[in-house]
């Protein structure tokens, strides 16, 4: 490090004087010196973890020691923004180059990048790779002014990853180009796989690999099976979350914007996002929700990546995500302040049969359809336990740990049931369709003849004489229908065309026979049905994320509304001037001097000096 800077702890010291922090979180501090002193790296972070101090802070030291400017790759035009905002209210100049900018503010920043006046320049990948900008960094190279690459969300390099994106694939040109540049890759999620296929691609063999925990212990995950799952979801966002900024992700384009209507008729103030939207309307519903409180955001995967909204409360899933990866980087986006927030997700049978279609009807090469096929198995594993939730999570990531206490399953035990022998009768059910007429029913059909239930559809076919029928009218619905869906998870059934008619596969006859057993949750019973008349409060101040007593808490208040003011006037979120945390902990320690004002966790110097004597003011006013 002394090659970087002279002080005694170069990192430290701008951890402090720009951002504001004492010190370095996990492995945040070892990743800081390395990369600074021009290693390679590939860092797996959890979302909230602090991936960007780790590319900031060498950026800053390399540019001081006339390094010249460091180069971030990143996927999505918001997080660029958010991004350079944050670094320009901490004095830091950034910018970026993306197709926002018109063309004398672009050639603005090209001047200022070429002057050597950048510490960090964000721009998408197809943006870097364009001839012009390729000149651009040889120019720097060549003045010895081009200080690091940072690839940002480095899984989207992977086909194997549950985020691919085509344009990545071509940065393995800046290794070729420029060698001597190091290279800093980061991602939050990335399985063997993954993980191998961003080394191969990025060319990172020699680089140095940083595994951070991937606990994130303040969120409460929480599984149910479908029953009504709007009112679910109702119950959920009225019992725990009123008033609170969360996202609630569902499959379809029309399911969002279905989803987002009917929030709204319910008096949930929520906004749909989703690719096929207008691109001003998306970007105006995103600065709505970084920019307001209390927003519900119900979107399809096309949300999210790179939103540093540090307090959103919630993540609700109404539709099943495609592999653990993706549960995991997009249940990330809630309480990336340390908060407690929610990983809330509803999911039934019909979505096993969807992804499970998605999967065997798509154009992929069999090897990537079997690793796909593996990667929801250890889905729906996860959400089928009956043991700890955070435990599975992190052993698919290769993290041991202990049962966490916070997730649905620790918190109430759910009880279970040997759903072999029910196994056994749905097989044999489904093998006497095939008997009678070669004709196959779907689940909804099955399971009207193994309850007994005397339906038309019934008549129709005879399917009252059967052996089989009535032979499961001990067994609810919601438990034959766990039962199927890991019938079809263990890949014991399948799921036929447009109408998911299930039909047996060759392993089938290893349950026939007993030889598999299946040890299953029993469904835990829905809350009284009806409408869920209880009011949502308007304009309900949330609480402050620090228990403080009654005046600490007016001056909170009184806090959160200058914060609001110098927000409209810099056209910033409100968290990129300060964060809760920080607003709450100048509430409780009522400092009264700017000295006093520097030790609270995210003040910087350029913040002390920007809005110090104002904060010092309001605390004085007492709210």
């Amino acid at each position: 490090m002394a090659a970087v800077l002279n002080s005694p702890d170069p990192p430290l010291q701008v951890l402090h004087e720009v951002f504001g922090y004492g010190s370095f979180r996990g492995a945040q501090g070892e990743i800081v010196d390395h990369v600074a002193a021009g290693g390679d790296a590939l860092v797996l972070m959890p979302t909230g973890g602090g991936k960007s101090l780790c590319y900031q802070v060498p950026a800053i030291l390399r540019h001081r020691a006339g390094r010249g400017v460091t180069v971030v790759v990143s996927p999505l035009i918001a997080l660029m923004q958010d991004q350079v905002g944050a670094l320009d209210e901490l004095g830091v100049p950034a910018a970026f180059l993306n197709s926002t900018l018109e063309g004398d503010e672009a050639r603005r920043v090209e001047r200022d990048l070429m002057s050597g006046k950048l510490v960090l320049l964000y721009a998408a990948p197809e943006r870097i790779l364009t001839p012009r900008f390729l000149a651009m960094m040889e120019s720097l190279s060549e003045r010895g002014l081009l200080s690091l690459f940072a690839i940002d969300e480095a899984h989207c390099v992977s086909q194997w990853g549950h985020d691919f994106r085509e344009e990545y694939l071509g940065l393995s040109a800046l290794h070729e180009r420029f060698p001597q540049v190091p290279r800093l890759a980061l991602t939050a999620t990335a399985d063997d796989h993954t993980r191998a296929d961003i080394v191969e691609r990025l060319q990172l063999g020699e680089a140095r690999l940083f595994v951070a925990s991937f606990d994130r212990p303040n969120i409460r995950y929480a599984i149910v099976e479908k029953d009504e799952p709007r009112k679910q979801l109702l119950r959920f966002l009225r019992d725990e979350h009123e008033g609170d900024a969360g996202i609630v992700y569902c499959q379809s384009r029309k399911k969002v914007e279905e989803t987002a209507t009917w929030l709204s008729a319910e008096g949930i103030p929520a906004l749909p996002y989703h690719a096929g939207l207008d691109a001003d309307v998306r970007r105006r519903h995103q600065d709505r929700f970084l920019r307001e409180e209390g927003l519900v955001m119900v979107a399809t995967i096309a949300f999210g990546m790179g939103i540093d909204k540090p307090d959103v409360r919630f993540v609700a899933h109404l539709d099943l995500p495609k592999n653990i990866e993706a549960y995991y980087q997009e249940t990330g986006r809630a309480g990336r302040d340390g908060l407690p927030a929610d990983a809330w997700m509803a999911y039934g049978l019909a979505d096993v049969v969807n992804q499970r279609r998605m999967i065997d009807e798509g154009e992929a090469g069999e090897d990537f359809k079997r690793l796909q096929r593996s990667k929801l198995d250890a889905l729906l594993a996860l959400a089928e336990a009956h043991d700890c939730r955070r435990v599975r999570l992190l052993a698919y990531f290769g993290e041991a740990s202990e049962p966490c206490g916070n997730c649905d399953n620790c918190l109430v035990p759910p009880a279970t049931w040997d759903a072999t022998e029910a196994a056994r009768k749905a097989l044999s059910c489904i093998y006497r369709f095939h008997q009678q007429g070669g004709l196959r029913f779907g689940a909804g059909h099955l399971l009207d003849v193994l309850r007994g239930k005397a339906t038309d559809k019934v008549a129709q076919y005879g399917h009252a004489k059967l052996s089989t029928f009535g032979i499961g009218a001990d067994i609810s619905e919601a438990q034959w229908r766990g039962v199927l869906r890991q019938l079809i998870a263990l890949g014991h059934l399948r799921a036929e065309g447009e109408y998911g008619t299930l039909e047996l596969t060759p392993t089938a006859r290893e349950v026939l026979r007993g030889e598999v057993q299946l040890l299953l949750r029993v469904p835990a019973e829905a809350p009284r049905r009806g409408r869920i008349a209880r009011a949502a409060k308007p304009g309900r101040e949330k609480a402050p994320p620090l228990p403080l007593d009654d005046e600490a808490t007016a001056r909170f208040a009184a806090l959160k509304a200058w914060r609001a003011e110098v927000a409209r006037e810099h056209n910033l979120p409100a968290y990129v001037v300060f964060h809760d945390a920080t607003l709450a902990e100048m509430a409780r320690a009522l400092p009264a001097t700017l000295d006093d004002l520097a030790g609270i966790s995210g003040v910087g110097a350029k913040k002390l000096e920007a809005y110090g004597r104002e904060i010092l003011r309001v605390l004085e006013s007492g709210g």
